[in-house]
């Protein structure tokens, strides 16, 4: 496979994603496509003493798209930009994925402009995969899309459940949708309209589920609007990070606990493990015709690494025809469902 990468993505510039790229190049079959400034790209290369190679190779950019500034705008003024020229490389056929730790925003933006939406799709999704008591979970939208309609989450609903299969080997993915309770009378306008249509598409729908249930691992797929999902993602984060300082601090205040800690010490690396989210490398844009990864911006290496190796599976998987050819079955109650919210 044939991985794109944006070169100069993310809050720290060139020395992750190459560090991460040649780890790939060395480790992976896969061809890696550094996408930037050909010049820095070579001096920074040349600093770690590695070479180009038919696994390693450069296709030029002149521009970047800053992580702060307007998406829509950032693309469309800079055609020339890592980010465009790399979705470009895909919608050609020149790479089977495209990756990047850069502005999420502008990710989807050029993915949209270049490479346009899987026919059927009304909104992509960033797909975000989520640590839980029972192993992975996915949930969607995290971000892409602040305000959805019934059908949206219909959608994503379906293509989080072929990720997962595609992804993870879960076989038939149960599918929740994001509420205030378990029962089908709880919930807002959006909950409630879009539960029946859950029930028709094809899926393995479970029903409501709660916030708690996330990451206890209720459902394989959890399904929200993008603002709903982008709280719940960061608040994850968030608590993830204070239990771990909280437990730090604890664990040095007594000698005692210092000893518990060491005894414990392959507990906690597992659960770290478990908990990064360098583990997955990125979250998958789905809905996009090409497969598309976006990481967070201060990825690792090991992430890039990771993102790179989750790219390649999923080209490799056919994710998006067999996204297409799902929305082709059911796009006659999508498009029932947008008829009666319009009337």
């Amino acid at each position: 496979m044939k991985i794109a990468l944006d070169a100069h993505g993310g809050d720290f510039g060139l020395k992750p994603n190459l560090d991460g790229a040649v780890l790939a190049a060395a480790r992976l079959p896969h061809e890696i496509i550094l996408v930037g400034r050909d010049p820095e790209i070579r001096e920074e290369l040349r600093r770690r003493g590695a070479a180009l190679s038919e696994k390693l190779r450069i296709v030029h950019a002149a521009q970047i798209v800053e992580m702060g500034k307007e998406p829509v705008e950032e693309c469309r003024s800079k055609p020339d930009s890592s980010l465009m020229v790399g979705a470009e490389l895909v919608r050609d056929g020149k790479a089977d994925a495209f990756i990047s730790a850069g502005n999420s925003g502008a990710v989807m933006v050029a993915s949209l402009l270049k490479l346009k939406r899987i026919p059927g799709i009304i909104r992509p999704a960033i797909a975000i995969p989520y640590p839980t008591l029972k192993g992975s979970s996915l949930l969607l939208d995290a971000g892409a899309n602040m305000d959805s309609k019934p059908w949206h989450l219909v959608q994503f609903a379906i293509m989080g459940s072929i990720f997962m299969r595609l992804r993870f080997g879960v076989e038939n993915p149960s599918v929740g949708l994001l509420s205030i309770g378990e029962e089908e009378t709880k919930g807002n306008a959006l909950v409630s309209e879009t539960l029946p249509l859950l029930k028709n598409v094809g899926i393995n729908f479970k029903g409501p589920v709660e916030g708690g249930d996330l990451p206890a691992g209720e459902a394989d797929v959890v399904v929200t609007d993008g603002f709903t999902g982008n709280v719940a993602l960061k608040l994850s984060e968030g608590l993830a990070r204070t239990i771990f300082a909280i437990l730090k601090e604890q664990i040095r205040s007594k000698f005692t606990y210092k000893i518990g800690a060491l005894l414990m010490k392959k507990i906690f690396s597992d659960l770290k493990k478990k908990m990064n989210p360098d583990e997955y490398g990125g979250a998958p844009l789905l809905g996009v015709n090409g497969v598309v990864l976006i990481c967070h911006g201060k990825a690792s290496p090991k992430a890039i690494f990771n993102a790179i190796k989750a790219a390649g599976d999923l080209a490799g998987s056919g994710m998006v025809e067999k996204i297409r050819k799902h929305m082709e079955q059911v796009k006659d109650q999508i498009s029932a469902a947008k008829t009666a919210d319009n009337e």
